[in-house]
């Protein structure tokens, strides 16, 4: 007999004060900069700056498609989405890494070859000048916030594996998106610089070029990050090695598959895990036994929101066990 426990109630999750702060906080600085940056652009003539124009405006609809995305995925279960709604955030945080190629890097590269086919004459810079320094400001304090907030989240780890290891794009999102930003403000002032020490406009084509590559590259990481959570990323080996010990420690257990598992969104996760129970026990003690490991995983683990214990008559090997046995 083959007996599933109920998924317990799906609960709204709750995303840290941070993560929001950190989104606002770049929204607000983004939405500034962006503003400053058109109007050094309209007197300037600046092909840079026009590109990091469109990149502060791009970036500020990406930072309120994150915010839909937390609110989207905090909505309860329904009859349409028993499992309900998490994964909102990382459909949204993909749309945000498809704008970042698509849009910033596609119009600043495009930007960048209209000013190398008619770079136009130079203007004065003091407007460029003034706005990259404000704008370095405000995208520096942000990606500060931003920074602090990832670092809490990745303890020990090193940036990379944090990254990899991640199930909350709202953060590495925002991360990367002030990196690019900081690093598009110098390349902006390389190309106003240069333009006018060597009285060459076709520098400042060239800086756009460069500025439509670092959003480029930061939106292919952010692609494949995001693509990757939205397909469904298994939680983390040493917690389903701990579920499988917890279940094992039971007296009624006598052997367990490792669980398969799978994020729903950063603190809710979806768990199976097969059972080998003693063969001798009745159906109130199989149904007893099985309600008590769910309540000891949960109690241990309270983001596995969803587990469904599969008792069965023999644990098989499962293709991550064999992979663990061949190790």
């Amino acid at each position: 007999m083959c007996v599933n426990t109920e998924p317990t109630p799906a609960t709204t999750t709750t995303e840290p004060p941070s993560s929001k702060v950190a989104i606002v906080t770049a929204l607000g600085a983004n939405l500034a900069i962006a503003v400053i940056k058109f109007v050094a652009a309209a007197f300037t003539g600046s092909s840079a700056m026009l590109a990091e124009g469109i990149h502060s405006v791009v970036d500020t609809a990406n930072e309120w498609l994150l915010l839909l995305g937390l609110r989207s995925s905090q909505r309860p279960a329904s009859a349409k989405r028993p499992f309900g709604y998490g994964k909102e955030l990382y459909f949204w945080s993909f749309i945000v890494a498809i704008c970042i190629f698509a849009i910033g890097g596609g119009i600043s590269i495009y930007e960048g070859i209209q000013h190398l086919h008619d770079p136009g004459p130079l203007k004065d810079p003091t407007w460029n000048y003034v706005v990259l320094g404000l704008a370095f400001l405000f995208d520096g304090a942000s990606f500060l916030v931003a920074r602090r907030t990832f670092n809490a989240q990745r303890g020990r780890k090193s940036f990379w594996q944090a990254f990899r290891g991640s199930k909350d794009p709202s953060i590495f999102v925002v991360l990367f998106e002030d990196a690019a930003d900081l690093l598009g403000l110098l390349v902006a002032f390389l190309g106003v610089f240069l333009s006018h020490y060597f009285q060459n406009p076709y520098l400042d084509g060239v800086a756009s070029l460069l500025i439509g590559g670092i959003l480029l590259v930061v939106a292919a990481l952010l692609l494949r990050e995001n693509k990757s959570l939205l397909l469904g990323e298994p939680a983390e080996h040493a917690l389903l090695q701990n579920v499988k010990a917890l279940a094992r420690a039971d007296s009624a257990v006598v052997a367990t598959d490792t669980p398969m598992s799978s994020y729903l969104s950063p603190h809710e996760i979806l768990m199976v895990l097969r059972v080998e129970f003693r063969p001798n026990l009745c159906t109130a003690d199989l149904t007893e036994a099985v309600q008590r490991l769910q309540r000891s995983i949960q109690h241990q683990y309270p983001d596995v929101r969803h587990l469904f214990i599969e008792p069965t008559a023999q644990v098989r090997a499962h293709p991550e066990a064999a992979l663990e046995k061949a190790e």
